[in-house]
């Protein structure tokens, strides 16, 4: 009698992108196709090294190839990868297979062989609709080459394309904002990602745009942030997009299922450098060192054995970025008593049941709020 198989899902992480956005922070750089191609024999020599201890328990769910930009590469390149999973590892019929993709980088040759290798998910980064804003992120495409990629993969047969996009842009307006939901949301993608742009330290933007430096004001200000994100909720809710994570909409039956494995604490396995897994209680970090991983050197950079206290954090403060929250046991009840009396009391936190979840006012200072949940050391 064979066992039921836990699902697992994978991440490969593709390092290479054609220029590095102004305001990235990711693990990605240009890259020659030897370098390319070079990677892409290490990933499938990971891959076979770590499916004979997943295999007999696993079966991939979710595959996502995220980067960088995967559709850097040319198709046969990204497919041969998706190809030695197969041979390596079970794959659950009807698996989301996603591949992150740029404008300008998509082809109908690539986009081909995607299809026959079995993807059947697209996560196009836009960003803006609007061109200024697009060359002032140092994105390399224009909106018009993003409409040609969307179209290109529509007449491909895609049927489950989401749409990353990024409010609070330096010189962006409320008007600007919502002129970039309308034509985005006019064009019926199944997901849309929205954020707010995060100067992150070590980038380009932030050496321009940190406080005291020339230009820092050109940000939106905190209440114009803040309004954007209230617009981004209601325009998206009129238009049919269920939003089911602090950050991202779909229609109803296209959640990412994928993203919802990390939020919801199911195991994953990571391959590429720099990539995360969580298997049983254990976190891993792949090293970001991409020399030594083109030697065929797969080491670590952290494994960090997660305690009873981690893992409830975590499903405290990952389970609670869902709209539906999580629903609570014994013992959140008996460690969080007092700190989810104390949220529901401020209109942050609201019960339904056994299940706890953010009011939309809790969604707001979600960071603020998640940080209750972290507990004191023993």
């Amino acid at each position: 009698m064979s066992r039921t198989k836990q699902p697992l899902g994978v991440y490969i992480h593709i390092p290479f992108c054609a220029r590095k956005c102004a305001y990235c922070d990711f693990l990605s750089a240009p890259a020659s196709i030897e370098t390319m191609e070079r990677y892409v024999e290490c990933l499938k020599e990971e891959i076979r090294a770590a499916a004979e201890g997943l295999r007999e328990n696993y079966q991939a769910a979710t595959v996502f190839f995220g980067g960088g930009t995967p559709s850097i590469l040319p198709g046969r390149l990204l497919c041969s990868v998706l190809e030695e999973l197969y041979r390596q590892l079970p794959v659950e019929a009807g698996a989301e297979i996603t591949v992150e993709c740029n404008p300008g980088t998509l082809t109908e040759e690539k986009l081909s062989a995607y299809r026959a290798a079995g993807v059947n998910r697209l996560s196009i980064g836009l960003q803006s609709a609007d061109n200024r804003e697009l060359k002032t992120l140092g994105r390399i495409h224009t909106y018009e080459e993003f409409l040609e990629s969307f179209e290109l993969a529509r007449r491909k047969g895609f049927r489950n394309l989401n749409v990353d996009l990024m409010s609070a842009l330096p010189g962006q307006t409320r008007e600007g904002w919502l002129s970039t939901l309308s034509r985005v949301a006019e064009l019926g993608p199944e997901h849309i990602s929205a954020y707010s742009l995060i100067i992150e330290e070590g980038t380009p933007f932030y050496e321009k745009y940190r406080e005291g430096a020339p230009g820092h004001t050109l940000l939106p200000d905190e209440d114009t942030d803040r309004l954007m994100y209230e617009d981004t909720k209601e325009f998206l809710r009129e238009k049919g997009y269920e939003r089911y994570e602090i950050s991202n909409y779909a229609r109803p039956g296209f959640a990412c299922r994928h993203n919802l494995s990390y939020w919801e604490r199911t195991d994953y396995k990571g391959f590429g450098i720099g990539a995360a897994s969580l298997l049983g209680h254990v976190r891993y970090t792949n090293s970001s060192d991409l020399a030594a991983y083109l030697k065929g050197n797969f080491s670590y950079e952290s494994v960090l054995s997660l305690s009873r206290k981690d893992e409830l954090e975590e499903t405290m403060f990952l389970g609670l970025r869902k709209t539906e929250g999580v629903v609570l046991t014994e013992q959140m009840k008996d460690i969080y008593g007092e700190t989810l009396e104390r949220l529901q009391q401020e209109g942050l936190l609201a019960r339904q049941g056994e299940r706890i979840f953010l009011t939309d006012r809790g969604i707001d200072v979600s960071n603020r709020v998640l940080a209750e949940f972290l507990l004191e050391e023993e």
